[in-house]
């Protein structure tokens, strides 16, 4: 089910705490005042290739590192959060990789056949596939300018690159050497100042155990790219005004304003998910009071778009919260789909709704990878 009118993401019942700074990575921590204590996650050691069987009987691939598992209480008591379970590979004698098989992304487990409160899912893979399944039908009307393979088969296979938190210069030895702050359960993450993504957990011993899973997490293009050519980070100093210190009222008066503009920037900076509108579908209820949701942008040009998914409680307080900032190629192929389907999957229509003509908007699908929607007299001859 998908939220009727856009919504904004939110850190409700969250502050903001002082960044920290190694190289290009900066660390803004996320605390709580009170831990959310009847519903815990943990991760689950996963194993690599993944094919997810899909309720539209189409299918999921990924190389899927780790799972998460949520564990919650019926009565509001408190529960206690499942250890990781480390693989064993002494058990396999394989050097090659085995692929797993899962029927859903998110998927209640059970013991001895019967359900029992936790739910096991795909950190971020419930969003990719919504990203990928974005009119993943294909057109809804048979129309002479698309390929017969697309009419009859839809855009399948879409496929998307991501990259590795461990392959970003700097966040390795960022994490290692970060200092963990009393509550902190969760961050926000910027790499040159680029906004890269948040991370939120129900408790702080949550966030403690699954602090370096951000290395197994995906990251976008742009982030990796920035991670690259940037070495440093921009000094956000807001100096403490010491004409007005006369006392040691004075000075924590003076701290309070300084921490007031430091949440005020980084809040700021992190504008591209907290002050968009995005699209809410709901993924599953964990018990009465938490609801697993993914999210989608408007897909704006030229702007940040993130994609993600949250647990949130019932008086809209967000327990979990993980997200991934969209490249500008992710973008464009996600507000050309879009424009598509609005529009029937009329080009000409569409391109009026751009502002250009049906030859150049079939040149902007081939660009953006989906040249094979089109009949091969559609598609550009000049070789570029």
């Amino acid at each position: 089910m998908t939220s009727p009118q856009p919504t904004q993401i939110a850190l409700n019942g969250l502050s903001l705490g002082t960044s920290q700074v190694w190289g290009s990575v900066r660390l803004v921590p996320l605390t709580r005042d009170q831990p959310i204590e009847d519903l815990r996650l943990s991760e689950q050691c996963w194993g690599g290739p993944t094919a997810v069987s899909l309720p539209d009987n189409t299918s999921y691939f990924a190389f899927i590192p780790h799972a998460f598992v949520a564990s919650w209480s019926h009565d509001d008591t408190p529960v206690a959060s499942l250890g990781t379970q480390p693989a064993n590979a002494a058990k396999s004698k394989s050097q090659h990789f085995q692929v797993r098989f899962a029927h859903r992304m998110a998927k209640r487990e059970r013991q001895r056949g019967v359900a029992v409160p936790r739910l096991r899912f795909l950190p971020l893979h419930t969003a990719f596939e919504a990203y990928l399944a974005l009119h993943f039908a294909g057109p809804n009307v048979l129309r002479r300018e698309y390929s017969q393979r697309v009419l009859s088969q839809g855009l399948s296979p879409r496929v998307e690159m991501v990259t590795p938190g461990a392959w970003l210069p700097g966040l390795e030895e960022a994490l290692r050497v970060f200092e963990i702050r009393d509550g902190q359960v969760g961050m926000l993450l910027f790499v040159a100042d680029v906004f890269a993504g948040a991370f939120v957990l129900p408790h702080p011993e949550d966030y403690r155990r699954l602090h370096r899973t951000l290395l197994s997490d995906c990251y976008g293009e742009l982030v990796f790219r920035y991670a690259c050519l940037s070495t440093q980070a921009a000094a956000l100093v807001r100096p403490l005004r010491d004409k007005n210190i006369n006392s040691f009222e004075d000075l924590r008066v003076e701290l309070a304003r300084a921490r007031a503009d430091w949440t005020s920037s980084h809040h700021s900076m992190a504008s591209g998910l907290f002050e968009q509108d995005v699209h809410v579908q709901h993924v599953y209820r964990l018990g009465k009071s938490y609801r697993l949701e993914r999210f989608l942008p408007d897909f704006r040009l030229r702007q940040e778009n993130h994609i993600g998914e949250q647990i949130t409680g019932r008086d809209g307080e967000t327990a979990y919260l993980k997200t991934f900032r969209l490249s500008e190629a992710q973008v464009r192929r996600g507000y050309l789909l879009s424009t598509l389907a609005r529009h029937d999957w009329d080009l000409y229509a569409s391109a009026a709704a751009l502002n250009t003509d049906k030859l150049e908007l079939c040149s902007r699908l081939e660009r953006a990878g989906f040249g094979d929607m089109l009949r091969a007299h559609l598609r550009r001859r000049d070789g570029h």
